[in-house]
């Protein structure tokens, strides 16, 4: 796998169309979810994605503070591989590249319910009590730097 790491603003057409063509197929297919993927935030992110040969196989992005949280953020991690450590090693990577980028005293993100463990790894803590978002449980979570 082979990680890309690029600003809003440098990505090419064919990039931003396999983003959103992997973030719909998970978050609005597989989870039978729709709801307002493009949300203006990405305009400000940087997208890391890990591809091969078959294309984009997982991606997340990483916003500055207010963009879409108070903090700086990480947010719509998704990966066409399950159990393969890909979102595991994107979350690292989103974190390292966060402190590079915006110097935060905090990271956060809102975490649907099930994947807690998955950000607890990364060494995000529940921030929130369980809310709804688009009809599926999140919890905020954060990183203290």
């Amino acid at each position: 796998m082979l990680l890309h790491i690029k600003h809003y603003n440098d990505l090419t057409v064919d990039e931003l169309h396999d983003i959103l063509q992997l973030r719909a197929e998970i978050f609005v297919v597989e989870q039978n979810c729709p709801y307002q993927d493009i949300d203006g935030a990405d305009r400000h992110a940087w997208h890391l994605w890990l591809a091969d040969d078959n294309g984009m196989q997982a991606y997340v992005r990483v916003l500055p503070a207010g963009a879409k949280l108070k903090d700086a953020s990480i947010g719509r991690v998704v990966s066409r591989i399950r159990h393969q450590g890909l979102a595991s090693q994107l979350i690292a990577e989103g974190i390292k590249l966060a402190k590079q980028k915006f110097q935060p005293d905090c990271i956060s993100l809102e975490a649907q319910v099930y994947a807690r463990s998955l950000y607890e790894k990364a060494g995000f803590r529940q921030a929130s009590e369980p809310f709804l978002e688009d009809g599926i449980p999140h919890i905020l979570m954060t990183l203290h730097l």
